[in-house]
């Protein structure tokens, strides 16, 4: 996409971002929400909601937000964390939020958290969260650029940051990247 020259300057006057022709999106831009009610049939025989159907839940969520961040269509490349931290009990409310925690070239790293609410005081309480990578595709399925993202809270910008070690730990462990080349993740335990 070109820009004329006044949008040019507008964009840096007001501090705005443009990489490959593609406006730089806030973090908050890409939040996704979405709220379900635990019915019998999402349930184990225990009475817990189903761990597949809670990740299929998120992966719905987690694509909205990429889609959101890029505005073009989004794939699942990877669930690259999943943790069960309590069993979600038939009739509770369940409310999933996710937000793009970074943007690298074609892929956005998605984060999820999954509360419960108490019915009668309306209080939430954070019982799940996941870490989903989405990548960006053309018509054909091909990887596509995607804008870069600002991250501003403090969560935003500490989940940012974490998120380049999580890909380069990822890239590792896939034979997709030597561990010398991991710059990130040796600052952690190397000091120059």
């Amino acid at each position: 996409m070109k820009y004329s020259k006044l949008a040019v300057k507008l964009f840096v006057i007001f501090g705005i971002k443009i990489k490959n022709g593609m406006k730089a999106r806030k973090a908050y831009e890409t939040i996704a929400v979405t709220t379900h009610i635990v019915l019998p049939n999402d349930t184990n025989t225990l009475g817990n909601l189903f761990g597949g159907q809670l990740l299929a839940w998120m992966d719905m969520v987690a694509s909205v937000s990429a889609q959101r961040h890029c505005r073009r269509v989004v794939v699942t490349a990877s669930v690259n964390n999943v943790s069960f931290q309590e069993p979600i009990l038939q009739s509770s409310i369940v409310t999933l939020e996710a937000k793009v925690s970074r943007a690298f070239s074609s892929s956005m790293e998605v984060f999820v958290d999954v509360f419960i609410e108490d019915q009668v005081s309306g209080v939430r309480r954070k019982c799940n969260e996941a870490i989903y990578t989405f990548v960006a595709v053309d018509q054909l399925g091909g990887p596509i650029h995607v804008p870069e993202l600002i991250p501003e809270t403090e969560e935003e910008i500490m989940r940012f940051d974490g998120a380049l070690r999580r890909r380069q730990l990822s890239l590792i462990l896939a034979g997709k990247m030597k561990p010398e080349d991991a710059s990130e993740l040796r600052k952690l335990f190397v000091k120059d």
